[in-house]
């Protein structure tokens, strides 16, 4: 029967260390958990500033509940555009100091709706290689000529650049790396668009907030001057603490997606209750600079222990800090090891990442203390002398042809992209 190979395909997922499994927490999101009965530290989830169980955030939702109750009724282009989501577009817009901002339900759905919406067949998107599954999804809707470079190669994005013929180019792009933490070469990036006249599509999900002065995110971190063809992505579901997106950009891109973009125009708009609690977050988030230079703190503190153990480890300057196991069994274990003795973090396998590079993905948030850090990091000490884990020291994964890290860590803009951002904003 037609059922009968998912059978077979879920009996393989198993064999190769591949099935993944929900576990149901019985605790609001924060730096520790209750989850099967167990309570346990938490270092997974991508709450950075620790605001998604934040009292200022319930309290605006109870009164946004109480003046516009729950649900929009409709999409945004009938009769679901309330006041908060208005609102909430002109100070995320604001915020990010663009001309105008589009407020999307969901990460996912703002990333389908810019790339489709700007080209079409005989166009052509530069994506780097080990962009987000959501911009890879997007080049395949857009129906445009695919070119994936190298992980943050930029001499073989320039000569693929140069080379084609396309009518418009896009070159797409995540600002942090979801699995691997480190920075995208921006400025390069967007020299490259002035010189080919491309557009910029930047995806700063786990930039937002926590980057930046103010937490304006990875544009602003970087210093970017506003153009027209830089176009910025943000979610609202990890350092805002709430859910949803938004694309920001020129006011003619913005109407332009506005009036075309699927996506965002045949689904029903999201909460207004949401729409409300971000509009205090944002709040949250530009005086949050305590919490931001706590973080800080807190990454250096991890990534100093985490040097005298046998792993690899990313250079990464932000909140996602990759542990490098290898094997997806192997990480597996390590993983489950940590949960039973109170520490929840993530195994990361393939397709998530490249074969071979399963790692273990500890995510900080400006909510965990130092203790609960110098409490993992002994905890992972202990994973090493285990002998029930069989460990011994990753191999160096094989990334984009180079052995080693992976190669956005070396070559041009090196020291921009590895070093850490400043206490100071």
């Amino acid at each position: 029967m037609i059922w009968d190979e998912l059978e077979v395909g879920l009996v393989k997922l198993a064999a190769g260390g591949l099935f993944r499994r929900r576990r149901t927490l019985d605790a609001p999101c924060g730096p520790e958990a209750v989850v099967e009965g167990r309570r346990v530290v938490a270092f997974c989830s991508n709450d950075y500033l620790g605001l998604a169980n934040h009292p200022t955030l319930i309290a605006a939702v109870r009164e946004a509940a109480e003046r516009w109750g729950v649900g929009s009724g409709a999409s945004h282009m009938v009769s679901g555009h309330l006041r908060p989501h208005a609102e909430l577009e002109e100070r995320l817009a604001a915020f990010v100091e663009r001309d105008r901002a589009l407020y999307f339900s969901t990460g996912y759905m703002a990333n389908l709706a810019v790339a489709p919406t700007l080209l079409e067949r005989g166009d052509a998107i530069f994506a780097d290689r080990l962009n987000h599954a959501s911009l890879i999804d997007a080049a395949l809707l857009a129906r445009a000529e695919q070119i994936r470079y190298p992980h943050g190669d930029l001499e073989m994005l320039a000569r693929r650049l140069e080379q084609s013929q396309a009518r418009r180019k896009l070159i797409l792009t995540d600002a942090v790396f979801s699995m691997d933490g480190d920075l995208a070469p921006l400025p390069e990036l967007f020299d490259l668009a002035e010189r080919f006249d491309a557009w910029l599509v930047v995806d700063d999900a786990h930039g937002f907030g926590v980057l930046g002065p103010g937490g304006r995110g990875s544009v602003a971190h970087f210093k970017l001057p506003p153009s027209p063809r830089l176009i910025l992505m943000g979610t609202l579901g990890k350092a805002a603490g709430a859910s949803g997106a938004f694309v920001a950009g020129d006011r003619r891109v913005i109407e332009w997606l506005t009036q075309r973009a699927r996506p965002y125009i045949f689904t029903t708009a999201s909460s207004p209750v949401i729409a409300a609690a971000l509009l205090v977050s944002l709040e949250l988030i530009a005086s949050g600079s305590a919490r931001r230079a706590h973080l800080r703190r807190l990454i250096r503190r991890l990534r100093a222990g985490l040097a005298g153990l046998p792993w690899r480890i990313w250079p990464s300057p932000t909140a996602i800090q990759p542990v490098l196991i290898g094997g997806n069994d192997a990480a597996a274990r390590v993983a489950e090891h940590l949960f039973e003795h109170g520490f929840w973090v993530p195994a990361i396998r393939p397709p998530t990442v490249p074969v071979g590079t399963a790692r273990l993905r500890i995510s900080l948030s400006a909510a965990h203390t130092e203790d609960q850090i110098d409490a993992l990091l002994a905890a992972l000490r202990e994973c090493v002398m285990t002998p029930s884990l069989s460990l011994s020291q990753a191999p160096a994964p094989v990334l984009d042809g180079k052995e080693g890290l992976p190669s956005s860590t070396k070559g041009e803009g090196e020291e921009r992209r590895e070093s850490f951002p400043e206490d100071t904003e």
